[in-house]
């Protein structure tokens, strides 16, 4: 056994140098190579890049060491985004208000996992291995992520499994505390000496536990985003399925989530129990088009039947019928057609394995279904996933750089006006960068004293493959600039409208940035005087 792990290793290696020597540059050079070394020493299955990574010497051969793992990386769509993901999640507790009756999941549930999951989702399975231990999960995902070539310097923590803002104060940030120690000594390892940054936090909850107690307290962890599980936004469709919050709780949470500056997810379900094809395409358009929603951001799931749940044993009785994949593509594809290009849809299709699913949409590759439709319809999607650069250069989409616009759009959503300021290729009509920019109206209700009389920045991305700080790559269009002068374009929309101050709402990791650009810490926020 340990000549054969032996002789694996001396493949790898021979692998990795002839790359570092600048033979191998393309995939396919780099396959041919693989399969012939393996031959020669009758291995019996080809190397994984993640091995031949572990080879790869920074400083050596042709090319610098990024420029080598580039070529190994693997599922490039992780980090084409500009951020590194890492989703963490909490152990199973009891959702404060009872059990919806399309949740599978509790403590007491049949799969005895979070609530909402059935514990067999990517994960929720590597939290179980875990014990629930967030340290533990970020530690492995980190790993995962270094070994398949990726770059983890700018990390988004999405913090998932239940309403995490019902359970105790002091598990709460014992549990965000310890995935920011988990970070930090990721990168702090002596065969590292990275620096790995937290660039946002995501809470999943309620709308009835996003109230001012829980957003101060969700700010104090670091919060920057929190994706509300507002499933429908008619009330008796949510009474229906016993969701224990009303429609004005919804609106409630998102003015205060709004004007405290954090951006805002909705979770919203199709065909649910008492909804309807056009009941469905009328929820998107009162959530595009009404302004006490507004939502930043989208998670589109049609409803699954699971053992174990309400919903299941209706159906069994014949009193429920979910709807199909034809279905559901002709609602998304609606949805996709109305879309406003400042929201962006992050996922469509629950990611739970088809032999858990006993009915309803099975196809895990919905989103490509939706997408074929629509170009049949002779339509396309114009959310910020299907523009922004990162992706749209995986899909072989080319930034046109003589065509790149400062473009700036309002609209109105709860108590104040929202600028999404951009640039953009407007001949491809490519994402580069977006910043998010809230002016309050003068009777809109603050809560937090920091932000009085301020103009709100609620977010700055800017899109591409993730660069580590300090560093550049020519196929990103990170650290080019774009974020500085996206801010100040706040500045100044915000001084014309008669504001003295800019408050931004900043990742942890991030506020070294906006000091250098002239901000201080008050609170959660960096704040500067115009």
């Amino acid at each position: 056994m340990e000549s054969t792990t032996a002789t694996y290793e001396i493949a790898c290696r021979e692998i990795a140098e002839l790359i570092q020597k600048g033979g191998l540059t393309e995939p396919e050079s780099i396959n041919r190579a693989k399969k012939e070394i393996s031959a020669r020493y009758k291995l019996c299955h080809i190397p994984k890049n993640s091995d031949v990574l572990r080879f790869i010497s920074s400083g050596n051969g042709s090319s610098s060491s990024s420029e080598l793992r580039e070529n190994l990386k693997r599922k490039r769509m992780r980090t084409a985004s500009g951020v590194a993901p890492v989703a963490v999640m909490s152990s199973p507790y009891p959702c404060p208000h009872g059990r919806c009756i399309m949740c599978p999941g509790g403590p007491y549930s049949d799969f005895g996992s979070p609530q909402s999951y059935v514990g067999r989702e990517p994960a929720a399975i590597r939290a179980a291995q875990c014990n629930y231990d967030p340290y533990r999960q970020v530690t492995v995902r980190l790993h995962q992520l270094e070994e398949i070539g990726h770059d983890f310097e700018k990390v988004e923590l999405i913090l998932m499994g239940g309403t995490l803002t019902a359970r105790p104060s002091y598990y709460q940030h014992w549990f965000v505390q310890r995935c920011l120690s988990a970070m930090n000594d990721f990168g702090k390892a002596k065969a590292r000496q990275r620096e790995v940054r937290n660039v946002g936090i995501t809470f999943e909850t309620r709308p009835d536990y996003a109230r001012e107690r829980e957003i101060d307290q969700m700010l104090e962890m670091g919060a920057t985003k929190v994706e509300l599980g507002v499933q429908h936004v008619k009330n008796d469709i949510l009474e229906e399925i016993k969701r224990g919050h009303s429609v004005e709780d919804i609106i409630e949470a998102t003015w205060k989530l709004r004007n405290s500056g954090l951006k805002v997810g909705f979770h919203l379900m199709l065909g649910l129990p008492g909804s309807s094809i056009e009941e469905d395409k009328r929820m998107f358009d009162r959530v595009f088009h009404d302004h006490r929603f507004m939502p930043d951001y989208l998670k589109i799931y049609p409803t699954l039947v699971v053992r174990g749940t309400e919903l299941y044993e209706r159906w069994k009785r014949g009193e429920y019928k979910p709807i199909c994949e034809e279905e559901a593509i002709e609602i998304i594809a609606y949805a996709k057609r109305i879309i406003p290009k400042w929201v962006r849809i992050q996922r469509i299709q629950r990611d739970i394995p088809a032999q858990f699913i006993e009915a309803g949409v099975k196809k895990s590759n919905l989103r490509q279904l939706v997408k074929a439709r629509l170009q049949t319809l002779g339509y396309k999607c114009r959310c910020i996933r299907c523009r922004e650069a990162g992706l749209s250069q995986l899909q072989g989409r080319i930034v046109d750089e003589s065509c790149i616009r400062l473009v700036t759009e309002s609209y109105e959503a709860g108590d104040g006006m929202e600028y999404f300021i951009s640039y953009e290729d407007v001949k491809n009509d490519i994402l580069i960068a977006h910043l998010r920019l809230r002016l309050p109206c003068a009777s809109a209700s603050i809560h937090r004293a920091e932000l009085m009389h301020a103009a709100l920045v609620r977010d700055l991305h800017v899109y591409g493959e993730l660069v580590p700080p300090g560093e550049s790559k020519h196929a990103s269009w990170q650290h080019r600039g774009y974020g500085t002068r996206l801010l100040k374009r706040a500045e100044e929309i915000a001084s014309e409208h008669g504001y003295q101050k800019v408050a931004v709402m900043s990742g942890i990791g991030v506020r070294p940035y906006y000091a250098k650009q002239g901000y201080r810490r008050e609170g959660p926020y960096m704040v500067k005087q115009i």
